[in-house]
């Protein structure tokens, strides 16, 4: 170990508190302009309408570490109002940001410009211009296994296992108001449908490797089948989607799963999607959303492609409607619920 470690785990990220300031003029005003600010004000009214769309299941998917870049509260406060449903999220934005700042560890501002050999001497990892302790994610990795150990040897569903993780944190949590222990308490599911990509995975193996006979797994088929009946159980649906990747890919297939199972379901009928990512992969992290409605799964009009990374527009995005208030008059859905 370096003896210099403390030093570059100074300033911890601190969350935004979309609550604390109000974005509608800001958003008005961006609807005047052009480029991605008109397109980031369309997204705005979109995810407005699917706030005051009674109908409407909202679908949140996370993809990258805007969670470990100070999106965390934000996220919270869209589970804690009711503007939210259901989430959709990489297993590391889960378990190693989410869960891993319940325990009382923090993320901290970096440089993205650090000698990344001196920061493996002093045991810290880098998420761009962002560090974390590599003994602290250890540790979670460690807990994830310990609570496994807890739990009755047999598959689980992602979601499942991370209702368990907010049941534990309902008692062992050093930071209240995590996103976990917040869907825990409001009956929003997290799907973490790659969750072995992430500290549970580490977690897992080693509950695994303590317990060879009798363990438990994860059944992503059933948590597949999980979340189409979500989709089979909301009449119209809406995505906010950050980033791309398997969470994106994933609730787009439920409509296409559903009709497999002679479902009738409609296709997504409002998407958003905030991402850096392009298109001349033939790909955008998974296909653009005029791209998805060829395959049946998202509809084209109410639909917006953001290309902006998105701890710069989301914060404007989730405070406009916060403050528009539709979220007041929506009906909350429990779907965690429905699977007990």
């Amino acid at each position: 170990m370096g003896h210099n470690k403390s030093s570059f785990l100074k300033q911890p990220v601190e969350h935004i508190d979309i609550t604390s300031f109000d974005a509608r003029p800001i958003i008005d005003s961006m609807s005047k302009m052009s480029f991605v600010s008109r397109e980031t004000a369309n997204a705005s009214r979109i995810y407005n309408n699917m706030l005051k769309d009674k109908e409407c299941t909202i679908f949140l998917t996370l993809a990258g570490s805007t969670s470990a870049a100070g999106c965390m509260k934000l996220y919270s406060d869209l589970v804690k109002n009711n503007m939210v449903d259901a989430i959709v999220a990489t297993g590391a934005s889960i378990i190693d940001m989410d869960f891993f700042e319940a325990l009382g560890f923090k993320h901290y501002q970096g440089s993205q410009f650090q000698d990344d050999g001196v920061l493996r001497d002093n045991y810290i990892d880098r998420i761009y211009d962002t560090y974390i302790d590599e003994d602290e994610l250890q540790n979670c990795d460690r807990i994830i296994g310990e609570i496994a150990d807890t739990l009755e040897p047999r598959p689980y569903t992602s979601r499942e296992f991370i209702k368990e993780l907010g049941r534990y944190l309902k008692t062992n949590a050093k930071k209240k108001n995590s996103l976990i222990e917040l869907a825990y308490d409001h009956n929003v599911p997290i799907f973490c449908p790659a969750f072995t990509d992430s500290s549970a995975g580490f977690g897992l193996v080693m509950h695994q490797e303590r317990n060879p006979d009798k363990h438990m797994t994860i059944d992503s088929i059933k948590e597949f089948r999980e979340l189409t009946e979500i989709k089979i159980q909301s009449n119209a649906s809406g995505l906010l989607m950050i980033g791309g990747g398997v969470p994106k890919n994933f609730i787009q297939d439920t409509v296409i799963c559903a009709e497999l199972l002679n479902k009738k379901v409609e296709m997504h009928k409002y998407a958003v999607q905030i991402t850096v990512a392009d298109s001349r992969d033939g790909a955008c992290s998974s296909s653009t959303l005029k791209e998805a409605s060829s395959w049946g799964k998202v509809d084209t009009t109410e639909e917006q492609m953001v290309f902006a990374e998105a701890t710069s527009v989301l914060p404007l995005i989730a405070s406009d409607a916060y403050h528009r208030g539709y979220w007041k008059d929506r009906t909350v859905k429990n779907f965690s619920k429905i699977f007990d």
